[in-house]
């Protein structure tokens, strides 16, 4: 599923104050019994760690040299594993101290193929990291990432994919170190459609290590350098072609957990139009990479089937209870785009819009190609190719790629391990998914913990079923929604007779820490009322 983030208005975070001993150490435990619950590995054998420093020790740099690239970084604050660093610039104008040698590099051992992008054209080096370089195939890296499958993230700290020596310092792409990359060399037209694409490693060195505030803060004021205001350029245009091609994204608000010394908090944070920008990079060089492995007739697709005729009917008539109704005529995608999740009618309905983005997963292949190959909110085929240091798949598909790109044969441990990496990462994506969620509801609980009982206002998001009449002597089972807490933000279980999008009054019936549950009930004097426009 492709989930993008959108603006909404600023939350502060909801602090609990876990210096009292009984309090932290009931939320610890209970983090500790969801990790243990899930069977995390935590720690890294001692035949993986020594293998991460020797291959630390004697790896070499690739020798095509792209280190005169003004390559950058943007990332969350405090990132250290930084996979992705991009350089743009409009086409025949190189990067800033562009020398020649750079160029010459760029054109030929990362770019290749010399499209023509017109006038009024882009290029784009995109480097990853190259991971490879690092994991040998078959070793102790190798099959502890295997089981791993992806770094996971707990309000207490990360769980890498790989030794820290590699992850967050020999093939992290810290600013001022010469790393080595898989580089992905884009020519854009003016509209910021692909006309030549190649991928080839190389060296590069990235001069600056941003973060997404700081990108829009100097778009916003009016002091970006050439770098960013072409980001805001090339990002826009290619979101304009998402729209073209049917692509839909699911733009629910972002919530994260917050953990300084004793005290965690939930906080929901406004998404910057640059993290869209950046995020649509990486998807084209992603779409690139299923272009690449559907040519070659061997890869791994990230593919999510059409939403059915079922799903997009009830999901108009959704759209019309929610008074909102969903035009005839416009794509899914377009309508998404147009709703306002500060009105708690279209947040319902967003939130409604989840059933459009199922049945997402992988799809390998070696030969013959598979029935299907697109992933459809990106309206294209794609694959995960730009995370390698954080996701299992990605290793695989660079390979893949860069041999296809030289001419190569692929190699055998890649092709062996592509029937396998399907079944691994979707193992891996539902424990990360009831990590992340298991761990929400933790400190939910623990924020709540000594409020039971109080009133809380909340809209409806997921509407209670209607009653059934059950058998005589049988019970019927009590009626129950979702609802999203205003103050603090979250979403919780909630009893009673519900309307989606309708504003109420819920009380707080339960807040246990240890088995990381909420749940709330309806105000039973108070009606539901419609949120005044």
């Amino acid at each position: 599923m492709h989930v993008t983030c959108i603006t909404v208005n600023p939350v502060p975070a909801q602090h609990m104050d876990l210096r009292d001993r009984e309090s932290q150490q009931r939320l610890t435990e209970s983090l500790r019994t969801l990790r243990e619950e899930l069977g995390i590995r935590e720690e890294f054998p001692e035949e993986v760690l020594r293998e991460a420093e020797a291959a630390v020790r004697s790896h070499e740099l690739p020798a095509a040299d792209l280190r005169e690239l003004p390559f950058l970084t943007i990332d969350p604050p405090g990132s250290t594993d930084l996979d992705q660093a991009v350089c743009l610039a409009r086409s025949g104008t190189g990067g800033e101290g562009d020398s020649g040698n750079a160029r010459g590099d760029a054109r030929g051992n990362a770019g290749g193929n010399d499209g023509d992008n017109g006038p009024g054209g882009y290029e784009v080096w995109y480097a990853i990291a190259d991971v490879p370089l690092f994991v040998r195939a078959g070793g102790a890296i190798d099959a502890e990432a295997r089981l791993r499958g992806q770094t996971m993230y707990a309000p207490d700290g990360r769980i890498s994919l790989h030794p820290e020596v590699v992850s967050e310092h020999a093939a992290s792409l810290l600013p001022e170190q010469d790393r080595p990359a898989f580089v992905w060399h884009f020519r854009l037209d003016a509209d910021a459609v692909v006309r030549s694409v190649t991928v080839s490693r190389a060296t590069v060195r990235s001069r600056r290590q941003l973060t997404y505030a700081q990108v829009q803060a100097d778009i916003d004021a009016g002091t970006a350098d050439e770098q960013l205001a072409l980001l805001e350029e090339i990002g826009s245009r290619r979101i304009q072609l998402e729209l073209d091609r049917g692509g839909a994204s699911l733009n629910l608000p972002r919530q994260e957990i917050t953990h300084e010394g004793d005290s965690y908090g939930i906080i929901t944070e406004p998404a910057l139009p640059c993290e869209d920008w950046n995020a649509q990079i990486s998807l084209m060089t992603g779409m690139a990479a299923a272009s690449m492995m559907i040519d070659g007739g061997i890869g791994i697709l990230r593919t999510m089937p059409e939403p059915d005729d079922g799903a997009l009917g009830k999901f108009r008539r959704q759209s019309e209870a929610l008074e909102h109704p969903w035009p005839e005529g416009m794509a899914y995608g377009a309508f998404l785009r147009t709703l306002d999740v500060t009105d708690p009618r279209q947040l319902a309905l967003m939130h409604a819009a989840a059933s459009l983005f199922r049945g997402a997963g992988y799809t390998a292949f070696d030969g013959a190609l598979p029935d299907a190959v697109v992933q459809a909110a990106i309206a294209a085929p794609y694959a995960h190719t730009t995370a390698p240091l954080r996701r299992l798949v990605d290793r695989f598909v660079l390979v893949i790629c860069s041999s296809l790109c030289a001419g190569e044969e692929v190699p055998g441990w890649v092709r062996s391990a592509l029937p396998e990496l399907n079944a691994l990462m979707s193992s891996s994506n539902q424990t990360a998914s009831r990590l992340d969620s298991g761990a929400m509801d933790a400190v939910q609980a623990a924020l709540l913990s000594n409020r039971i009982g109080e009133a809380f206002s909340a809209v409806v998001l997921q509407g209670s079923p209607p009653a059934v009449e059950e058998a005589p002597g049988k019970q019927a089972p009590r009626l129950s929604g979702t609802v999203q807490v205003t103050e603090p933000p979250l979403e919780a279980k909630c009893y009673g007779e519900l309307v989606a999008g309708e504003r109420v009054t819920v009380v707080l019936l339960e807040a246990d820490i240890a088995r990381r549950r909420l749940r709330f009930e309806v105000k039973p004097t108070d009606a539901p009322q419609r949120y005044a426009q």
